[in-house]
Parts: structure tokens; C-alpha cells; sequence
């Protein structure tokens, strides 16, 4: 591990990631096993250096978590409660293994920084997740998709940033158009329509739904999708905003 200079990073203040991904009919999350802890478990993040906006350090985290540039990235919610990391059930066990980890990096000074209050900004993030290479971190054992409905208890209070998130992300859904960063760049109604139903875990009429998204003139209708069987080849849709 490179050293760690606390002097090139904004004091007190970190950022988190919900970084959501779509497969096999589940959304799913980037969630990390920290090498800290037994069954410890936490979020994608990290700190923000001096030289660089929120956005940049957002952007630069993702990268590193995901390997991927073009990423849609959007801040909901700050996470400022003063005993959010002081109160935390791991924060002894922190101290102990941040030692004995590298006491040479981690002194008694780096220890009680990065141990210490800290405001965190909340992103969430939406991912193809064919195309991302999920990266460890230094301080991670590995780091894996979960399906949201098979969230383990995480560190310090990142299961409720990751219910903020998710709750975020199904208002904007429809508001803002975002589904299509979760999905290939071709679809069917069927795969939309499994998607949306995956995200608000309810079902919807099939017709409802195909005349929902129709009246909304987002998608273009392409080629019919090859199955063998073109008298019964579902249309293959896109998103009107991925076009541009």
C-alpha cells in the first residue's frame, strides 16, 4: 500500500457510493468486505483530496471501484449525524486493526483522522454491469454485486445510506429517465418492463405498462429481436436519450 498523507485530503468530510446494477432480474449493489472486522461490510467510498471538486472525487472513486469513465453519477443526500462514525459498534476494532495493519502508515495521528467525525455526501450511481471490472480497494477483502434484497448489516450507518439511495433512485426513475444506464443498449418491453419491476419490487400490467412508456415518447422502436420465430419476435426498443 502507498503511503497515506491525510495532509492532501479535506479533514472530516468523505464521500459514499450506491453504486446500482441490473441482472438476472435483480438490482443490485457494489458492496465491499472490509479486511477490518469480522463480517464487516461497507459501501464504495472514500476521501476528497484538496486539489479536486466533490464531483472530481465522486468521479475518481467510481472509477477505482469500477473501472469504468462515463458513469451516471448524481449526490441526494448529506450524512452529517455527529456520532454516525464516533458511536459506531466498529469503530475499536478500527483503531486496533488500522494498527496493526501497517503501523508505519497508519500512526496514532492517521488513525484518529480517519477515525474520527466525519460528514459524508451520499452518490448513487447507475452501471451496465456487463461492462464494469469490479476493484478491491487496499482496505477491502474483496468486494462483490449483492442483491438488494440480500443486503448484509454494514458499517457505521451505510445500510441507511443505501435505503436513502434506493429510495432516491425510484423517484427519479420515470422523473429523469435514468433506467437506460442499467440496461444493454437494446431492449425489449418485456426486459424494460422487468426492470422497472425489479427497481419498485411490484408488478405492473403488461399492457398498462407498454402503453405507460409508449405515451411517454422516450423509446424508438427498432428491428424485431431474432428468436427463431419472427411471426412472434418481440420489437427491440431504445432510449430517445441514449441516442444523443
Amino acid at each position: 500500500m502507498k503511503d497515506f498523507n491525510i495532509e492532501q485530503y479535506l479533514p472530516n468530510l468523505s464521500i459514499d457510493c450506491v453504486i446500482f446494477g441490473y441482472q438476472d432480474k435483480e438490482l443490485k449493489i457494489l458492496i465491499a468486505k472490509s479486511k477490518f472486522g469480522k463480517k464487516s461490510w461497507n459501501l464504495p467510498g472514500g476521501y476528497i483530496k484538496k486539489t479536486e471538486s466533490i464531483e472530481k472525487a465522486a468521479s475518481r472513486i467510481l472509477n477505482e471501484k469500477t473501472s469504468l469513465k462515463k458513469i451516471f453519477l448524481e449526490q441526494f443526500k448529506v450524512f452529517g449525524d455527529k456520532d454516525r462514525i464516533v458511536k459506531s459498534s466498529l469503530i475499536k476494532i478500527l483503531k486496533q486493526e488500522f494498527k496493526k495493519f501497517d503501523p508505519k502508515i497508519f500512526t496514532t495521528k492517521v488513525v484518529e483522522w480517519m477515525t474520527g467525525r466525519f460528514v459524508c455526501i451520499g452518490y448513487y450511481a447507475l452501471v451496465d454491469i456487463h461492462k464494469v471490472q469490479p476493484q478491491a480497494g487496499d482496505f477491502d477483502e474483496y468486494i462483490e454485486w449483492r442483491s438488494i434484497k440480500d443486503i448484509p448489516a454494514m458499517m457505521h450507518d451505510h445500510s441507511e445510506i443505501t435505503l436513502e439511495a434506493l429510495k432516491t433512485l425510484r423517484q427519479n426513475f420515470d422523473e429523469k429517465l435514468i433506467g437506460f444506464n442499467l440496461l444493454p443498449d437494446t431492449f425489449t418491453m418485456k426486459e424494460l418492463q422487468e426492470l422497472y419491476e425489479a427497481v419498485f419490487e411490484r408488478t405492473f400490467a403488461n399492457n398498462n405498462f407498454q402503453k405507460k412508456m409508449l405515451d411517454q415518447d422516450v423509446l424508438v422502436r427498432l428491428e424485431k429481436k431474432f428468436t427463431g420465430a419472427q411471426n412472434k419476435a418481440p420489437y427491440l426498443y431504445q432510449f430517445k436519450k441514449k441516442l444523443k
